[in-house]
C-alpha cells in the first residue's frame, strides 16, 4: 500500500452537505470506542511518519477524528465522531474517513488570504493554499477547528465564520469546509507560522488570481461565492 498525501484522482469530492450554518448549529458527538485499522493501514501510516521525518517535520502523529455519521436538518448539522490515529489521513487512496477542517479566510474588503505550504508539511507540501485547515482533534467540535487553526497558522481571530460544507474527498478524506472574515485592518495583522513559506492577500475579484493559484482553488473560491 502506497504512502501519499494527496488524492491520485480526478473523480470529483462528493458533498455530503451544504449550509451555511453558524457555528453554534454544528453538534458534534464523540464515540468512546477508537477505530481499528486493518495491518495493512498501520503499515502504511508507520510509512507515513518515517517520511515526514526524514523531510524535517515534527511528525506530530496522535489522535484525530473520524467521520461515523452525520445528519442535516432545519435544526443545523450534526456529526458523529470516533477517535483514530492521525497518521491515517496520509494513507493513499483510503484515508479512513479521517476528518480535517479547512478555513477559507477573508479580508474585510473581500480579499482571500493564501499561503505556500512548506515543503516538510504532510499535505500540500510546497504548494499554495486557502486560509487554514488542518486535523480535527481528539474531543474537538470541528467548527471549534476552523477558529484554532486560523489563530495558529496566522494568529489571527475573524470578526465572524461559518460552516460551509461536509465534503468527503476521493480518497476518503472528509473536509469540514468553513468560510471566515477577518475586521476591518486586521489583515495587517496577520503573521504566517513555519508550516508557510510565504502568503500573499489574492483580489476579491478571483479572475484576478495570480498562475500560482492553479486550477483547484479557484474553483473552490467560485463555489463558496455562489
Amino acid at each position: 500500500m502506497r504512502v501519499q498525501s494527496e488524492p491520485t484522482t480526478n473523480e470529483p469530492p462528493e458533498i455530503l452537505a451544504r449550509g451555511p450554518w453558524p457555528l453554534e448549529r454544528v453538534q458534534a458527538h464523540w464515540r468512546t470506542e477508537h477505530f481499528e485499522a486493518s495491518p495493512e493501514h498501520v503499515q502504511a501510516a508507520d510509512a507515513a511518519i518515517k517520511d515526514l521525518q526524514e523531510r524535517g517535520s515534527p511528525s506530530h502523529d496522535g489522535v484525530a477524528a473520524r467521520l461515523v455519521d452525520y445528519r442535516q436538518d432545519t435544526d443545523g448539522l450534526a456529526i458523529e465522531l470516533q477517535p483514530l490515529r492521525w497518521a491515517l489521513r496520509l494513507v493513499a487512496g483510503d484515508a479512513s474517513n479521517s476528518v480535517a477542517a479547512l478555513c477559507v479566510t477573508r479580508a474585510a474588503d473581500g480579499r482571500w488570504l493564501a499561503g505556500r505550504r512548506a515543503l516538510w508539511v504532510s499535505s500540500w507540501a510546497g504548494r499554495w493554499a486557502l486560509g487554514a485547515g488542518g486535523a480535527v482533534d481528539f474531543g474537538e467540535n470541528p467548527a471549534e477547528t476552523l477558529v484554532r487553526e486560523l489563530d495558529e497558522e496566522w494568529q489571527v481571530s475573524p470578526e465572524r465564520v461559518r460552516g460551509e460544507a461536509l465534503i468527503l474527498l476521493p480518497h476518503r478524506l472528509v473536509m469540514f469546509v468553513g468560510q471566515a472574515w477577518l475586521g476591518e485592518g486586521d489583515d495587517a495583522a496577520v503573521t504566517p507560522d513555519d508550516e508557510h513559506d510565504a502568503f500573499a492577500w489574492w483580489p476579491r475579484n478571483i479572475d484576478e488570481w495570480p498562475p500560482e493559484a492553479g486550477e483547484a482553488l479557484p474553483r473552490m473560491a467560485r463555489w463558496l461565492s455562489a
